[in-house]
């Protein structure tokens, strides 16, 4: 029996019905995705709240500045990349439209709104393969004049993914990606959170507070790597304790409540009383695992989450920091603009910088 799709697969799916048909009434999404009408409509509002999708009678379809080209069928006599409308096409290949990228794929629109330019949207679900065949699509088949995209680099087979990426003759600018040979990094324009910046500044906040024992927990994520990187420079440069028991990589992509529990125990034995944790969904699950084990957070386990997305609205509003999302869309169209007026200008790297917001989470621990 297949397992039912998670609801970001499920708003992929719907996605791409919607891109290769136009719209679809509702009663037929639930059909064809084996789900009930509430389920959809639910769907459907979210990716309407995103700006994704609009209502039409009877149904749903993309919203026209997101709306792909058809890859057949065109008239041949209009200029390649620019079909049916007038000015620059832009393709923006994102790994998933649940949870981080919608706010960069909606700064990337208000921007590109603005200079009058069209996106085109693609989704590759954190593949390698589906990144190459997405940004294929979008250069050989619609012609887009540039390429913002968020690949997969940071796997293993990456390397050879990023080279591709060079040898493109349409422009690319990496949406929080680095790749990690220089000569590609030199090649490739760039504009990317300082997420190594975030994660000091949710140590130096508390240890402001009184804390020394600061663990961070994390899951496995393009992030991790660089968050961890700026742990480790904030616990040198604050003179905090360290150790590998204060290193949890201990949640799983659910955040199951199994793995909450396994971090919350790893944090009591390593006798801390404050954590980074990344991300918002694995901060709430944490702070009701507290609520329920008895744990008093602020006053016994201060909390940070890293992203931001929800944090505020939690039951308990949780301090967190916030990648600049929309900042990181709004730049990215900036900087291909820039690139497609003047070809031959010097490639950019773009590095924005997170903010911390405090909120009830965090407190000087008890003496």
């Amino acid at each position: 029996m297949t397992a039912p799709a998670l609801a970001s697969e499920r708003r992929e799916q719907i996605l791409g019905i919607l891109a290769r048909e136009g719209s679809a009434r509702l009663s037929t999404l639930a059909h064809r995705l084996g789900v009930t009408p509430v389920t959809v409509r639910r769907d459907v509002a979210q990716l309407a709240e995103q700006g994704l999708v609009q209502r039409v009678h009877g149904g749903v379809s993309l919203t026209a500045d997101v709306r792909p080209e058809p890859t057949s069928g065109a008239d041949e006599h209009e200029p390649h990349g620019r079909r049916g409308q007038e000015g620059t096409t832009i393709g923006i290949v994102v790994p998933s439209m649940d949870y981080y990228y919608p706010g960069v794929l909606s700064g990337a629109r208000a921007a590109a709104e603005e200079r009058g330019i069209r996106l085109v949207l693609g989704v590759s679900s954190y593949r390698i393969d589906e990144d190459r065949r997405q940004i294929q699509r979008l250069v050989e088949d619609i012609g887009v004049d540039a390429v913002l995209t968020a690949p997969a680099i940071d796997q293993p087979d990456g390397g050879e993914l990023a080279t591709w990426l060079t040898e493109l003759r349409t422009p690319v600018v990496l949406l929080e990606r680095t790749p990690r040979r220089p000569t590609q990094h030199a090649l490739l324009e760039s504009v990317v959170t300082d997420h190594a910046l975030g994660a000091g500044l949710a140590l130096e906040h508390l240890a402001s507070l009184g804390h020394r024992r600061i663990a961070l927990a994390s899951r496995t994520s393009p992030t991790t790597a660089a968050l961890r990187e700026g742990w480790q420079a904030g616990v040198r440069d604050l003179a905090l304790p360290e150790g590998p028991e204060l290193d949890l990589v201990t949640y799983n992509e659910t955040g199951s409540r199994e793995s909450i529990d396994r971090a919350l125990d790893a944090l009591l034995a390593a006798r801390s009383t404050a954590v980074l944790v990344h991300a918002d969904p694995e901060s709430i699950a944490l702070l009701e695992r507290c609520d329920e084990r008895g744990i008093s957070v602020p006053d016994d386990l201060s909390v940070i989450a890293y992203d931001d997305e929800v944090a505020a609205i939690a039951p308990q509003p949780i301090t967190a920091v916030r990648p600049p999302r929309r900042t990181v869309g709004r730049t990215a169209v900036r900087v291909v603009a820039e690139r497609l007026a003047d070809p031959d200008r010097p490639s950019q790297r773009v590095v924005l910088s997170p903010q911390l917001h405090a909120r009830a989470t965090t407190a000087p621990p008890r003496r």
